[in-house]
C-alpha cells in the first residue's frame, strides 16, 4: 500500500515507519522540510503546511493516511503550551481534510491518533470504546476537539480510526523521565500509588496502527493500550526490579503539583483503559505484560 504519514518523523511515527517498511508499503512522509528526509526507494519526502506546497498532487494515489502530528503534551501546561497543543492538532488535521477534499480518488481510510485522556480520570471504572465519559479536563477536550476535526474524513466516504493512545513505553516519549529517578537510586511510588496507568509498547502502537490500516471493519475509536493496565505503585516496582534499583522514596502530590502543575493531574490520575476493539479483531499484541515490556526497552541501561 501506499501510505502518507503526518509526524512521521516523531517518537511513534519513525518506529512506525519502519514496521510499514519491513511489510512492505511505500511511505510518504508529509513534512515541512523534505531536505531533511532521508528518501529511499520505500520512503519519499512530501512537502507540506508551507505557502506554495501542494502535497495533494504528490499523494494522488495514496492508500492510508495516518496522522500522528501535534505538540508534545509533556512539560509545564502553561496558558502558551496548551495553545500550541490544541492549536497545532486543529492545523494539521484541517490541512489533512483539505488535502481529501482536492484528491480526486480518496484514500481508504484515515487513521489519526487522539489519547486516553478522552476518559477522563478514575480510580475506579474501566473503559473500553464503547464507554461515554462526560471528563471536562484539558486532556479529554483536545481530544474530542482532534477527533471531531479528525471525524469529517468519514463524512466525505474515508474510513475513519481514532487510535486512543495510552502512556507510549520506548526508548523516547515519557518513559526515559519516569524511570530517571530509579536510575538515580531514588525512584519510589507517584501519589498515592493506586492511580492506574494504561501503557503500550512503541511497538505494539506501531503494530495497532498497522491493524487499522488493514482492517476494514475497524472504525471510529480504537484504544492502543495493552490489555494489562498496571496500578502506579506495580509500575514503579516493576521498573525497580528491572533496572535493579531501590523502589522506596515516594513522591507526594503536592511536590508533583509544584514541578508540573495541571500537567501532574495526568500521573495522579489515570484510567483503567483496555483495548477491546483490537483484541476482538485479531490483533496480537508483542508485550502484553509489563515486565517483559520494561525489560526490553531497559535491558542494558
Amino acid at each position: 500500500m501506499k501510505i502518507a504519514i503526518a509526524g512521521g518523523t516523531g517518537f511513534i511515527g519513525r518506529v512506525l515507519q519502519e514496521k510499514l517498511v519491513k511489510e512492505g508499503h511505500e511511505i510518504y512522509v508529509l513534512t515541512r522540510n523534505p531536505g531533511k528526509i532521508k528518501t529511499t526507494n520505500s520512503i519519499r519526502a512530501v512537502g507540506w503546511l508551507k505557502e506554495y506546497s501542494s502535497p495533494e498532487k504528490e499523494l494522488q494515489g495514496i492508500e492510508a493516511i495516518v496522522n500522528l502530528a501535534g505538540e508534545s503534551i509533556n512539560g509545564r501546561w502553561t496558558k502558551e503550551k496548551k495553545r500550541k497543543i490544541i492549536s497545532s492538532r486543529m492545523k494539521v488535521t484541517g490541512e489533512i481534510i483539505r488535502i481529501l477534499e482536492k484528491m480526486e480518488q480518496k484514500p481508504q481510510v484515515l487513521v489519526n491518533a487522539s489519547a486516553v485522556g478522552y476518559y477522563g480520570m478514575s480510580e475506579t471504572a474501566c473503559f473500553t470504546e464503547e464507554s461515554t465519559p462526560h471528563a471536562d479536563d484539558f486532556l479529554a477536550s483536545v481530544a474530542r476537539k482532534w477527533e471531531a476535526e479528525a471525524g469529517r474524513a468519514a463524512k466525505k466516504g474515508v474510513r475513519t480510526v481514532f487510535t486512543r493512545f495510552g502512556v507510549v513505553l520506548g526508548h523516547d516519549g515519557a518513559l526515559p523521565l519516569m524511570v530517571l529517578p530509579y536510575k538515580w537510586g531514588i525512584g519510589g511510588t507517584i501519589g498515592s500509588g493506586r492511580q492506574w496507568l494504561s501503557w503500550i509498547h512503541v511497538e505494539d502502537v506501531a503494530g495497532i496502527i498497522h491493524h487499522a490500516i488493514q482492517t476494514k471493519a475497524l472504525e471510529g475509536p480504537l484504544n492502543a493500550t495493552a490489555p494489562h493496565p498496571a496500578r502506579m505503585k506495580k509500575f514503579g516496582k516493576t521498573v525497580a526490579s528491572v533496572l535493579h534499583r531501590p523502589h522506596w522514596l515516594p513522591v507526594p502530590e503536592f511536590a508533583l503539583k509544584i514541578v508540573l502543575g495541571e500537567m501532574s493531574d495526568m500521573l495522579l490520575g489515570g484510567q483503567q483503559v483496555l483495548p477491546k476493539k483490537a483484541v476482538e479483531t485479531g490483533y496480537s499484541f508483542q508485550y502484553p505484560e509489563l515486565m517483559p515490556a520494561l525489560k526490553s526497552i531497559l535491558n542494558g541501561s
